[in-house]
């Protein structure tokens, strides 16, 4: 295994992990340590590139610190990435030796599961380190954070609701998921529950399928998803979908979802709310899967109440970034990246 300091001046530290006898190249970047040691999920895809592996790592690490910051977590920002296909490219070993690389950061880095890993994937991380969480076994195992991360994301979309529609009540509101992964799939249930009309796409043929078996949904393609014309958009699949090319075609009155870093940049909280569509900042939005892994990572005994009590902070979070947005007439990403600064700032103080 050979490790390689990767420069990238806002961040603390980056590796490039690379290990020929199993085909591994991955990063791990470490964002801020300001509140905590840095929490974040493992992901694998299969990047076009390594820019664009590290262009990723960089962005979800730095969306990191917002998050656990803004969920009031003791912890910091990180993430890590492995280039490869999760369904074809996981060689034993592979692994094992990934956590011996996050092994060496000595707890500044906790990692947990995120797209293409899985609670057992994790175990196999586990071989190589300590600092894991996810798991589906231990004194203070976690499991599967799918199911609460789409627990807080339906609490947002309720709370953005409220705010743009002036009731919480989802009944006959149509909301479009974009990706219906692990935790699309649970937010697609949770929403039909609620009496939600469903429109859903997915790059997996088979998955947006399953949701229309399981739920009734409207599938379109997943090019079509997000002119897709609704109440609500909820992405949860990559990032940056939100940018100027795509939020002049939205049809929706607001965005709440589950995607890591939505906004392809700062200018387009602003571009979504000069057309009138209100959007629920994401690292707050989908906080619910840092909330559960936090129990592991903090060894909280009193799991259930630790989750429920953070979701509702979470809530409370999202009501306060809407109603100060509105009356300051200024986007809720930048009150909720506002918030965030004066909590890292509080804490250096």
């Amino acid at each position: 295994m050979k490790l390689t300091p990767v420069a990238a001046p806002d961040h603390e530290e980056v590796l490039r992990v690379e290990d020929p006898s199993v085909g591994l190249v991955g990063f791990i970047a470490i964002h801020s340590t300001a509140l905590g040691p840095a929490a974040g999920g493992l992901r694998m895809r299969p990047y076009a590139s390594e820019a664009e592996a590290i262009e990723d790592v960089l962005r979800l690490s730095r969306g990191m610190t917002f998050k656990n910051a803004a969920a009031g977590l003791p912890l910091g920002g990180g993430k890590a990435v492995i280039i490869g296909n999760p369904a074809v490219e996981k060689p034993t070993g592979l692994l094992e030796i990934f956590g011996l690389a996050i092994q060496t950061l000595t707890g500044r880095y906790w990692t947990a599961e995120d797209m293409g890993m899985t609670p057992d994937d994790m175990a196999l991380v586990a071989h190589g380190t300590r600092f894991v969480a996810g798991r589906v076994d231990g004194a203070y195992a976690s499991g599967d954070p799918s199911p609460v991360t789409a627990r807080g994301i339906f609490n947002a979309i309720r709370v953005t609701a409220r705010h743009r529609f002036g009731s919480a009540d989802l009944e006959g509101r149509r909301v479009a998921v974009q990706g219906v992964g692990h935790v699309g799939l649970h937010l697609c249930a949770l929403l039909s529950d609620a009496g939600a009309d469903l429109i859903v796409a997915d790059s997996d043929a088979a998955a947006a399928e399953a949701a229309k078996a399981a739920f009734g949904a409207e599938v379109v393609a997943p090019e079509a998803i997000l002119a897709a014309e609704a109440d609500i958009l909820a992405p949860c699949a990559v990032g940056a979908v939100l940018n100027e090319t795509t939020i002049p075609r939205l049809r929706v009155s607001a965005v709440a979802g589950g995607a890591n870093n939505q906004l392809a940049s700062a200018a387009d909280g602003k571009r979504l709310q000069m057309r009138g569509i209100l959007y629920a900042p994401d690292f707050v939005a989908n906080a619910g899967g840092i909330i559960n892994v936090a129990t592991e990572i903090l060894k909280v005994r009193d799991r259930d109440r630790f989750v429920a009590k953070g979701l509702a902070a979470a809530e409370e979070t999202l009501d306060r970034i809407f109603t100060r947005a509105a009356e300051a007439g200024v986007s809720p990403n930048e009150v909720a990246e506002e918030i965030v600064a004066h909590r890292i700032a509080e804490k250096a103080a």
